[in-house]
């Protein structure tokens, strides 16, 4: 089995070392060492992208993510968009408000704005939350249902991991994917436009 130790290494970096080894070698078999919970969802959800199958198991010192290669037709990332979808577009949203100046205010259109985005039909191709926005994703979260509808219609939700751990809201993530950069930026060269919010 291929060891990688990808510990106190930041994001996306134990990504970017699982990749690279599974491009260069593709082995059967990866274990991979990482030293926090948000890495180790981005490993595990990277391996399924690749066709592998990943399991997480607790060590002493973090986490291992184990990949076995699994079957090569099913690849997750080889899929289009929604069925039907002639554009990609990705959303990106990057704070718990929408606009500066009354807080209040800025919380109110946010959440008129998550409860709208089903507006845009098959074109919304993915939804991005970094920074504060990952707190729209988290327990208690006034738009978590409006998410919820989303992803189960189809939208992949991707939510910055290395933004939840610096919050400490890792645990408390309700809905989508804890994501890394690598993930963020390789969905903005296949998106046909990018929305920031």
């Amino acid at each position: 089995m291929k060891e990688i130790d990808a510990r106190q290494r930041a994001c996306p970096t134990p990504v970017i070392m699982t990749k690279e080894t599974i491009e260069a070698e593709a082995p059967e078999a990866i274990r991979v060492r990482v030293d926090n919970e948000a890495a180790s969802q981005n490993v595990s959800r990277f391996f399924k992208s690749r066709a592998y199958e990943a399991k997480v198991e607790t060590a002493a010192d973090g986490f291992e993510v184990i990949g076995t290669r699994g079957d090569t037709e099913s690849r997750p990332d080889s899929q289009a968009g929604a069925a039907g979808s002639e554009k990609k577009i990705m959303v990106m949203i990057t704070t718990d408000r929408m606009g500066s100046g009354d807080d209040t205010l800025g919380a109110k259109l946010m959440r008129n704005f998550v409860h709208t985005l089903g507006e845009m039909g098959p074109d919304l191709w993915r939804l991005v939350l970094v920074n504060s926005g990952v707190r729209l994703a988290v327990e208690g979260a006034d738009v978590l249902p409006d998410l919820r509808d989303l992803e189960s219609e189809g939208l992949q939700i991707l939510v910055c991991g290395t933004c939840l751990d610096h919050y400490g809201l890792l645990d408390q993530k309700r809905v989508g994917d804890t994501t890394n950069m690598l993930d963020i930026v390789t969905a903005m060269q296949l998106s046909d436009q990018v929305i920031n919010i």
